[in-house]
């Protein structure tokens, strides 16, 4: 991460970090919380290159001096990372980071600690923690990640300056994924099943992605033709390939789509399409539907995907939504 990208993806975020360099106002501690994939701990290393970084140019990091290489492969002597041991943080890894910040910088003027998931310390390792932030060197830096706000005690908030990361629109993710190769139908899809960029990069890489799109679209192509195909595709390629409750909501989501493209044919806004290889079957199947039906059957997906929390059977799940996928529509 750039700090380019990081005012693209976080303007806000880039604003903060390089007003507190900038005015040589670094705070002893930050707290940066948002969802998984919002960038806090490119954003955390990318902060501490900047600090460490021997030829930096106004607010970039050179990204080849010493500094920064052993920053990004994770050995500087004086930038920590802590991360959970098993489900949790423990005292222990607390004690030892204090200890270890006991000492005179190996390289530096400063140290500088990153805390991943700082939500999941335990009480002690919090309370420990709380100490530390109590009595803050001049020259030590702490930046604690967290997807999960509410749970980071108060005072440990209380002694931070909080930065929020805000989820990262269809279109940034779309943006980065297509800067990354990202085949355009896989790109644009997997943007919107998640904002998570990392989970959307993951997607979009995954030969069962690719699959699950083209399932999508086989059972589309046989709901236009008899209730039996859809069935036979439900049985023979939809159960065999969404096998759990989150591949079944992400079927599902490729499902909701597709119907949203097929509306934006009606209404003549070809632009929005993310399925542009179907449309000459939208073409085809559009007057098989009018705007309302389309919209019912959008709201029997969404109904669907509501039921896979409960313990519904997945098969008679698809072929009731299959069944009301057919109503009320001209099929011939």
């Amino acid at each position: 991460m750039s700090w380019k990208t990081l005012e693209m993806n976080q303007p806000h975020v880039a604003k903060t970090i390089t007003n507190s360099i900038r005015k040589g106002r670094v705070a002893h501690a930050y707290l940066f919380k948002g969802q998984k994939g919002t960038g806090k701990k490119e954003a955390a290393l990318l902060f501490a290159k900047r600090l460490f970084c021997l030829t930096h140019v106004h607010d970039e990091p050179c990204e080849i001096c010493v500094n920064c290489r052993r920053i990004e492969s994770g050995n500087h002597p004086d930038v920590h990372l802590v991360i959970p041991d098993g489900n949790s943080i423990k005292k222990q890894q607390i004690e030892q980071l204090q200890e270890e910040f006991t000492k005179t910088a190996v390289e530096s003027s400063r140290k500088l600690y990153i805390i991943e998931h700082a939500d999941q310390m335990t009480v002690q390792a919090a309370n420990s923690l709380l100490k530390f932030l109590e009595e803050p060197s001049a020259k030590t830096v702490a930046i604690l990640l967290t997807e999960q706000f509410h749970r980071i005690l108060p005072t440990i908030v209380s002694r931070c300056q909080v930065v929020s990361f805000h989820p990262l629109s269809t279109e940034r993710i779309y943006a980065y994924l297509q800067q990354e190769g990202v085949a355009r139908e896989l790109a644009i899809l997997a943007a919107r099943v998640t904002n998570n960029v990392e989970e959307a990069y993951q997607l979009s890489q995954d030969d069962w992605f690719a699959q699950a799109r083209k399932i999508v679209i086989q059972l589309y192509e046989a709901l236009n033709k008899q209730y039996v195909q859809a069935l036979l595709v439900i049985q023979q390629h939809w159960l065999t390939h969404f096998t759990n409750k989150e591949q079944m909501n992400i079927g599902l989501d490729l499902l909701l789509y597709l119907y949203k493209d097929l509306l934006y044919v009606i209404l003549g806004e070809k632009q929005q399409i993310a399925y542009d290889d179907c449309i000459s079957e939208f073409q085809r199947s559009r007057f098989l539907y009018c705007e309302k039906q389309i919209a019912q059957h959008m709201k029997a997906i969404l109904q669907a995907k509501a039921r896979l929390h409960t313990n519904m059977n997945p098969q008679l799940l698809m072929e009731q939504l299959v069944l009301q996928l057919r109503e009320g529509s001209a099929f011939v």
